[in-house]
C-alpha cells in the first residue's frame, strides 16, 4: 500500500486543514503524486485538498460506509500515488457521540496502519505541551510519530516547546508561526467551499504550501510516511456486477451552489451504466440533452437563492421534468416552492427557511417508502448538517398525504419520496450502499 500519514490534533481549531493542505501542495511541488483524504463526512476540506493535490479529495467515514470499506476506499483513491495524506476530524479520539472511537481519526489510522502526526496550537503553552503529547501517546494504540507546532510566538517559545516534546520522546517535525495569509473565510457551516472562491482558494493553497515548505521538515515527514507497514488491500470497485445496458443520462448538479458531493457518487452512477453529465443550476438554462434522472447533492443554495431563483428557464424545466430525481439537503431546498421567500423549482409542495439552529449528526435511517433509491425498508447510515427547516417536514404531512423518505430514532419521519422522487436532508455516502446507484439508474432506464 502507498506510503501514508494521518494528520490529527488534540481538538478542532489547531490547524489540521492548514497543515494537511500545505503538506499536499508542498509534496506536489516536489513532483510527488499525492492522494488526499479526510476522515468523516465533511465536504469542504476535501475541496482544498483537491486544489493542492490535483486529484479528488475523498472521505473515509467508517460510520457511513462501515469499517470494512475504509481500506478498500483508501486503496481506490490512492491508486497511482506516491504518498497519501489523511486529514483527521476534530480531536484524535473524537468520533460518533456515545460510540467510543467509532468514526474517529484514531479508528481510521488503525484501519490503515498509518502513523499519526499531531498538530498542536501552542500559542498559549510552554512545557505543559509535554503532558498533552504524553497523554495522547499513552491513550489508545495509534502510533504518534511526531508533532507539528502551530502558532509559535518566537524563537525562544519554539525552543521551550521543542525541549518539552523531547522530554517525552516525541520529535518535533515543524513549527509554524502565525500566518494570516493562509486564512480561508468561513460562514455558518464552516469554511467557504473552494469552488466558490477558486482564485482566492488557489492563493490560500499556495500560501499554505509556502508556509509548510519553510516551516516543516518535509524529509522527516516523508520518512514517517515510509514507515507505515505494508497493508495489502483490494481496491474498491464502483462498477456493479450487471451494469444497465444502454444506460440513461443522469444529470448531476454542480457549480458553486452545489459543492457537497462525494467522488464515489458519480463513479457508482457510471459504474451502474449511466452516462453522467454535470450541470450548473446557477447558469445552465436547460437540463443536459436526453436527461432521464437528476441528482442534486448538498451545498449552499441559501447563499445563492436569488441567482437560483432568477434562472427561471431551468426551474421550469425541473418542475416539468418527468424523470427520476434524487436530492440531498441543498437539493431538497432547491426542489421546494421557495427558499426564504425566493421562488425555487416547485417540485415539492414545501417551503424552506433559514434557521438559527444547527442540525448535525449521524442518523441510522430506514426508508419508509419505495423510491428511485430503493424499496421501503432499505437501511442506511447518513449524516445531517444544515441550518434550514422545511415545512412540512415530510410528504406524510401533505394533503393528500404522500410518502416520507426516512425515519430514525428520536425524530418524526423526514423527507419526500415517491416512485420518481427522493428528497431528504440526509447526506449519504453511496459507497456504503452501492445498490442506491444501481436502483436509480434502473429506475431512470425504465
Amino acid at each position: 500500500m502507498v506510503n501514508r500519514i494521518v494528520i490529527t490534533a488534540p481538538a478542532s481549531g489547531h490547524g489540521k486543514t492548514t497543515v494537511a493542505t500545505g503538506l499536499l501542495a508542498a509534496f506536489a511541488r516536489r513532483g510527488l503524486r499525492v492522494a488526499p483524504f479526510k476522515v468523516g463526512p465533511d465536504y469542504i476540506d476535501p475541496g482544498y485538498h483537491a486544489l493542492a493535490a490535483g486529484r479528488p479529495g475523498r472521505n473515509l467515514d467508517p460510520v457511513m460506509v462501515g469499517e470494512s470499506l475504509v481500506g478498500p476506499l483508501f486503496a481506490h483513491g490512492s491508486q497511482g500515488a506516491d504518498l497519501a495524506i489523511v486529514e483527521g476530524v476534530m480531536g484524535l479520539y473524537d468520533g460518533r457521540t456515545g460510540a467510543g472511537d467509532q468514526g474517529s481519526t484514531a479508528q481510521v489510522a488503525e484501519l490503515l496502519g498509518a502513523p499519526v502526526i499531531m498538530v498542536v496550537d501552542a500559542a498559549a503553552q510552554g512545557r505543559s505541551i509535554a503532558a498533552l503529547v504524553h497523554g495522547f501517546r499513552s491513550f489508545g494504540s495509534v502510533r504518534l510519530a511526531g508533532v507539528i507546532l502551530n502558532r509559535v510566538g518566537s524563537d525562544r517559545h519554539e525552543q521551550i516547546l521543542r525541549d518539552a516534546c523531547e522530554e517525552v520522546g516525541t520529535p518535533v517535525l515543524g513549527a509554524l508561526r502565525r500566518a494570516d495569509a493562509v486564512a480561508a473565510p468561513s460562514r455558518h457551516l464552516g469554511l467557504v467551499p473552494a469552488a466558490e472562491r477558486r482564485a482566492e482558494a488557489l492563493a490560500s493553497v499556495e500560501a499554505m504550501a509556502d508556509l509548510i515548505a519553510a516551516s516543516v521538515d518535509l524529509d522527516a515527514v516523508a520518512a514517517v510516511a515510509r514507515s507505515a507497514a505494508p497493508l495489502p488491500l483490494p481496491a474498491w470497485d464502483p462498477v456493479t456486477a450487471e451494469p444497465i445496458k444502454n444506460g440513461p443520462v443522469v444529470a448531476v448538479a454542480g457549480g458553486p451552489a452545489f459543492t457537497f458531493s462525494y467522488a464515489e457518487t458519480t463513479e457508482l452512477l457510471a459504474g451502474a451504466g449511466a452516462t453522467v453529465v454535470p450541470f450548473d443550476p446557477l447558469h445552465d438554462e436547460k437540463l443536459p440533452d436526453g436527461t432521464r434522472a437528476i441528482v442534486v447533492g448538498g451545498g449552499f443554495p441559501e447563499v445563492y437563492a436569488s441567482a437560483l431563483s432568477a434562472n427561471e428557464p431551468l426551474r421550469t424545466a425541473v418542475k416539468e421534468f418527468g424523470g427520476v430525481i434524487a436530492a440531498e439537503c441543498a437539493g431538497l431546498l432547491w426542489l421546494c416552492e421557495s427558499l426564504d421567500g425566493a421562488p425555487m423549482c416547485g417540485v415539492l409542495e414545501a417551503e424552506a427557511v433559514m434557521s438559527p439552529t444547527l442540525t448535525l449528526g449521524y442518523r441510522d435511517a430506514v426508508a419508509l417508502s419505495d423510491s428511485p433509491l430503493g424499496p421501503a425498508g432499505t437501511r442506511v447510515t447518513g449524516h445531517e448538517f444544515h441550518r434550514t427547516v422545511v415545512h412540512p417536514r415530510s410528504g406524510l404531512l401533505l394533503s393528500p398525504a404522500g410518502g416520507a423518505a426516512w425515519a430514525w430514532r428520536g425524530a418524526d419521519p423526514e423527507g419526500f419520496a415517491s416512485a420518481r422522487l427522493h428528497a431528504s436532508y440526509l447526506h449519504l455516502h453511496w459507497a456504503g450502499a452501492p445498490q442506491l446507484a444501481r436502483s436509480l439508474v434502473a429506475a431512470a432506464a425504465r
